[in-house]
């Protein structure tokens, strides 16, 4: 499979496990899980057709991994990103001292202001890396990268969790937590 047709298929995979399943009619489970067969004859219906080894390659060659199956590869999930309602059953972890998040430089003053907000995503995302971080602000326009002392937080008693992709996920990052 070409990197243009794994690219098409993970944008849609992207849309029905992270955003709108019922554009297939797909359900989830409470967890984001969806039946690996059902996926496939319901996308097949919306003319996006893939073999179990095209999406198992989808899965296993994501930079970002953002989906994953379960041990038998029966169900798949997005691994974080959701703008639907489910619970992701992370269990909360003690985050590094300090995580990372890339933004636009069009964002700064607003975040400065009222923090990072999770917006139509169930988490505010952060990174391990500045690299990463990188990566996501280039994505908005020109990138910034806030350090944001995780540490801190979680004396405070803030939750983190660190989602299948090493993603870590929090509610909201209170301006006074952000360094430019």
């Amino acid at each position: 499979m070409n990197e243009i047709e794994k690219k098409k298929i993970s944008k849609f995979l992207s849309l029905i496990l992270r955003h709108q399943p019922e554009v297939i009619g797909l359900k989830l489970d409470e967890n984001g899980w969806a039946d690996v067969q059902e996926l496939m004859e319901k996308s097949a219906r919306k003319r996006m057709n893939f073999s179990t080894e095209e999406l198992d390659e989808v899965v296993e060659t994501n930079n970002k991994k953002r989906f994953a199956f379960n041990e038998e590869k029966t169900m798949i999930r997005a691994s974080q990103g959701h703008s639907i309602d489910i619970d992701l059953a992370l269990e909360a972890l003690q985050p590094p001292d300090f995580l990372y998040h890339g933004t636009a430089e069009a964002n700064i003053s607003s975040i400065l202001e009222k923090g990072i907000e999770r917006r139509t995503r169930q988490h505010v995302h952060l990174s391990a890396d500045k690299e990463t971080a990188t990566k996501v602000g280039m994505r908005h326009g020109k990138p910034i990268i806030l350090t944001i002392r995780t540490g801190e937080m979680h004396e405070k008693g803030i939750s983190f969790y660190r989602s299948a992709n090493g993603v870590w996920l929090t509610d909201f990052v209170d301006s006074k937590y952000i360094s430019k």
